[in-house]
């Protein structure tokens, strides 16, 4: 384990707040940061042509970092905002894989590489600022693709389009829906796992899985810190990459109480199905499981793995 690694693991040195050599300014997507500070945070940006007010923004916002005088993207911004993040951080995605049957297979029925920034524009609201900037579309579907979407989006899209969805008219005569796996615990599980994943383990991707009876989604890297399975089932809110958490917050992907994992995945599975997720760590990795419906005999839950629910 090399010094960074050391110092990730104690918790005194964050991934997304350092430099990223050789970046700049003009790799960060302006356009998803005039969304993000105009639209959703509501403030003023720049005017385009004004790099020096948008470098002093950034550093303030620790989206970059100033090292005399030469302006670098931090890791934090790349990932949420970089025009090709994958260019100076190649473990920056989801490989996501849909297998037939239960188990890994190279004839799979659909795989995505989903590369960009990890936020989608935002729909704008109507706004009194005057700025020389167009107006954001209303609906993320007028731009279309993935990129413009975000990869957490984009990673969401793939299980919707490879899973069931069951649907009738209830009672009132109204249209309901019933998915193999919540679509709410669902994004919960890759918005965990985009913030907390260990980004020193270069050239990894994070790995979403559906097989016929499961969804895994497959984080590189230990919980971080002092978390446990057990922590992280009562609520724990620590975190290995605090500033692309906030961010995310900011987008209404993180609750500020940070329960997600008890209320969206814990118990959002129970309601669904009555099925117990699996919370996995391993030497190198950590796994959200969601069990489609009842526990398939071909796959063993081990007690000293599997913290019981």
């Amino acid at each position: 384990m090399n010094r960074s690694e050391l110092y990730m693991q104690s918790g005194r040195l964050q991934y997304d707040r350092r430099p990223v050599p050789g970046s700049s300014l003009d790799d960060l997507d302006r356009r998803h940061l005039v969304n993000y500070f105009r639209d959703l945070r509501r403030q003023h940006c720049p005017p385009p042509d004004d790099v020096e007010s948008w470098r002093w923004l950034l550093v303030n916002s620790e989206l970059m970092v100033e090292d005399r005088r030469n302006f670098m993207a931090s890791g934090a911004g790349l990932l949420l905002f970089g025009a090709r993040p994958n260019r100076f951080l190649p473990q920056a995605g989801i490989s996501a894989v849909a297998y037939s049957g239960a188990e890994k297979d190279y004839d799979a029925k659909a795989r995505a590489t989903l590369r960009g920034p990890l936020v989608p524009l935002h729909p704008a609201p109507a706004s009194d600022f005057d700025q020389p900037y167009p107006r954001m579309p209303r609906t993320f579907s007028e731009y279309g693709g993935t990129v413009e979407a975000g990869v957490i989006e984009g990673a969401l899209d793939f299980v919707r389009r490879h899973i069931d969805v069951q649907a009738w008219i209830d009672d009132g005569g109204r249209r309901a829906e019933r998915w193999d796996y919540p679509l709410e615990t669902v994004r919960e599980a890759l918005v965990n796992a985009v913030a907390h994943r260990d980004y020193t383990i270069a050239v990894t991707d994070i790995e979403l899985s559906l097989y016929a009876d499961r969804l895994e989604v497959v984080s590189p890297g230990r919980l971080p810190n002092t978390v446990t399975v057990e922590k992280m089932r009562t609520g724990c809110r620590a975190s290995r990459n605090e500033l692309t958490r906030d961010v995310l917050r900011d987008y209404r992907y993180i609750e500020a109480a940070g329960l997600g994992v008890p209320r969206k995945i814990v118990a959002g599975m129970r309601a669904h199905n009555g099925t117990d997720p699996d919370l996995i760590e391993e030497e190198h990795s950590f796994t959200v499981r969601l069990w489609k419906s009842s526990l398939p005999v071909q796959l063993e839950r081990t007690p000293d793995r599997v913290s019981p629910g």
